[in-house]
């Protein structure tokens, strides 16, 4: 990982208590504009952080898997359901489909996942940040600012817009 998203991770996890107060105050307030706010700010992280430079998110966090997505990499990888889900599955202490193992077992040395076109809908939508309904993503905006650099300066902007 570049050291400039060594240094966004550090900031997250040393303001990590300021920050959880600050997205509860938010998902109180319900701004109105909070969804072209956050938007505004994945943008312009995205303009300057690149995924295949961290893959972060792929080392340290496994998806939840459901059903079509099982279905569909089993079909990408010519395996029936059964078999995917036996040699790459198994079911965590939610009864949720995730994977044995971390990193993800198709993420490859050079942070490119194999099986791309076929990715969960979790990784599909990760880091949540380009979505609708901001207010109620809040939570889970707060935890991945821990694990993506451009979710931890997503925060440290929207913090400085909003005046935290």
């Amino acid at each position: 990982m570049l050291p400039e998203y060594q240094k966004l991770l550090a900031t997250a996890k040393k303001n990590e208590a300021e920050n959880k107060k600050f997205f509860a105050r938010l998902r109180k307030q319900k701004n109105p504009q909070l969804d072209t706010i956050i938007q505004d700010l994945h943008d312009q992280a995205f303009e300057e952080i690149d995924c295949l430079q961290c893959a972060n998110c792929c080392k340290t966090t496994g998806p939840l898997l459901l059903n079509k997505d099982i279905d569909r990499l089993a079909k990408d990888l010519k395996m029936r359901p059964a078999d995917f889900t036996e040699k790459y599955l198994k079911i965590d202490e939610d009864k949720d489909y995730v994977f044995k193992q971390l990193p993800c077992p198709f993420l490859g040395s050079d942070h490119y996942c194999h099986v791309y076109e076929a990715r969960p809908n979790a990784c599909r939508e990760y880091p949540h940040t380009q979505q609708r309904n901001q207010f109620q993503k809040l939570p889970i905006t707060q935890k991945n600012s821990l694990i993506c650099p451009a979710v931890a300066k997503i925060t440290e902007e929207l913090k400085l817009q909003l005046k935290a």
